[in-house]
């Protein structure tokens, strides 16, 4: 370790211990803080959410292989594809696409996941009741209960999540579920708590950080969570939690509660309702949205502290009852709009391959296309729907029938900008890789041509799979036209004059020059030259 990092480390560690140092002092707890703990938790530890924490990394690390490729893990056979697909809904909540998704969910776990067992409780809260008595106050079973209870919620939000989720963070959101209504305002502290968290551990792995600007390809950021995944975590969290309420008798505070849940709502983006409009074009409704967030703070707040006075005496319906009953409603509905979606099935999976020259890995194909028909399609016809109104897709594409799969994995837009990607294929025991490379030529004037390679990345040569239209530059030179075709696995320099070819050649290795059509074209590293006369214009770039 360099000196540097390991004197930013000291910083960092002199900083933490003389803050939490004074407020021992100030606080002088006195061994108050565990006693607190004990109290609910076996030895003050939440082993459960320790349990659940350690199953998630094993996932990740060994199924996943995240061990030996953290940044780029094996995910596609890990989600949830339909209800066609069950490993995906199975597996997919415990699956992440990367190590910065997966760090969040577990910080967030140790984080609200200590909280919600800590309002669960592993010793009996019942009068009367006493440790070890039945099975049902054992610690120890109520530990597993615990755990199990997540595992359960993990599949439950996957079967109901909307689209091809991936990820633990549906059951995170449920934690805040569960002791947002037992204990509001300590809910709102660990939400500040998982913050400092995350800062921390960001510290420890870039002590510094340092960054250039730079073009880079990237998505809308609420484009990229799965709102709906994450609002039917918190009510299946928010459900149990009042269920449990009620049993305990205990009554939270509505004006903390509802508060509570607003500002959570608010700091999680639940508020980002979307939809998608193309391949890369998404609208946000964020005045609907706000609207909801609010709605959802009362539906909330009125759920956990409605009075069981009568509503409607001549049925029996009490306050408390009508609440509830909209709050089971609400989940319901949350999970019920994902399954027209999850009904998905493959239409024609040969559609856009028989002139891709695809590789095959397993049950797997995959292949480079533009504006090829989406065959992602419902396999039970939607009220008022149109089956034939699809969005076409254009990039890197990967099709199983076997995992009911078809799927734009990486966007035409997205190989764009970063010029290569590598596809992660396979199942529960095994993993191959696809690498995608796009070699693109930018002409003076902004018009550009490119060719994909596609093939294994333990290849050392891959083929040409899509070659784009001839570019030409908008810069004149002799009154001649320059552009640049891809021909096989090459790029052509063309040269004409009034619609007529008066030369082609290969475009030139680095700092060599040929002549074409009466004009000298000279490579020098990423730029084409184009010389007559006295005339020298740079012609060409190809991208990095």
């Amino acid at each position: 370790m360099a000196a540097p990092a390991v004197a930013w480390y000291v910083v960092l560690a002199v900083g933490i211990l003389v803050s939490l140092s004074t407020l021992v002092a100030l606080a002088r707890p006195g061994g108050r803080w565990g006693r607190l703990a004990r109290k609910r938790l076996v030895l003050g530890v939440p082993w459960g959410t320790l349990l659940v924490v350690a199953v998630v990394a094993a996932f990740y690390l060994f199924v996943q292989d995240g061990l030996a490729n953290p940044y780029n893990p094996v995910t596609i056979p890990f989600r949830a594809w339909g209800y066609f697909y069950p490993t995906g809904v199975l597996t997919a909540g415990f699956a992440h696409s990367g190590l910065g998704h997966v760090t969040g969910n577990l910080l967030g776990t140790l984080v609200f996941g200590t909280l919600a067992e800590y309002a669960w409780s592993h010793f009996p809260r019942e009068r009367g009741r006493s440790s070890f008595s039945s099975f049902r106050t054992n610690p120890f079973a109520r530990i597993l209960a615990w755990a199990g209870g997540v595992f359960a919620v993990t599949v439950l939000t996957s079967l109901f999540a909307l689209g091809p989720v991936i990820g633990f963070s549906g059951v995170v959101f449920a934690f805040v579920g569960f002791a947002l209504i037992r204990y509001p305002l300590s809910t709102l502290v660990a939400v500040l708590v998982s913050g400092v968290v995350t800062l921390v551990y960001n510290s420890l792995r870039s002590p510094t950080l340092q960054q250039t600007a730079a073009e880079s390809f990237s998505r809308p950021w609420w484009a990229n969570v799965a709102i709906q995944g994450h609002a039917l975590g918190l009510f299946v969290g928010v459900t149990l939690a009042i269920a449990l309420c009620y049993r305990r008798n205990v009554r939270p505070n509505p004006t903390h509660l509802w508060l509570a849940a607003l500002v959570f709502a608010v700091d999680r983006g639940l508020w980002a309702v979307y939809i998608i409009e193309g391949s890369e074009t998404f609208r946000l409704f964020r005045a609907l949205g706000t609207a909801l967030v609010f709605l959802l703070a009362a539906l909330i707040a009125s759920g956990a502290a409605a009075s069981t006075r009568d509503l409607i005496a001549s049925i029996d319906l009490s306050r408390r009852e009508a609440a509830y009953g909209l709050v089971l409603a609400s989940l319901f509905a949350l999970a019920l709009v994902a399954v027209p979606l999850n009904l998905f099935a493959v239409d024609d999976a040969s559609a856009g391959i028989d002139d891709a020259e695809p590789t095959e890995v397993g049950d797997y194909t995959v292949f480079y296309a533009e504006d090829v028909e989406n065959q992602f399609i419902p396999a039970v016809p939607l009220p008022g729907g149109n089956s034939t109104d699809r969005v076409n897709a254009s990039g890197v594409i990967v099709v199983s029938e076997d995992r009911n799969i078809w799927w734009e994995e990486v966007s035409k837009s997205r190989l764009a900008s970063r010029g290569t990607a590598t596809v992660r294929l396979g199942g529960l025991t095994w993993n191959e890789d696809v690498r995608a490379n796009r070699t693109t030529w930018r002409l003076a004037g902004g018009n550009q041509t490119y060719n994909v390679r596609l093939g294994p990345a333990a290849a050392d040569e891959r083929s040409v799979v899509y070659r784009a239209e001839r570019a030409t530059a908008d810069a004149r030179i002799g009154g001649r036209n320059v552009s640049i075709q891809p021909v096989e696995s090459r790029f052509d320099v063309v040269v004409s004059r009034n619609n007529d070819t008066l030369g082609r050649a290969a475009v030139p290795t680095n700092g060599t020059e040929t002549t074409v059509g009466g004009l000298t074209v000279e490579r020098d590293e990423r730029d084409l030259f184009v010389e007559r006369g006295e005339t020298r214009v740079r012609i060409a770039q190809r991208s990095r």
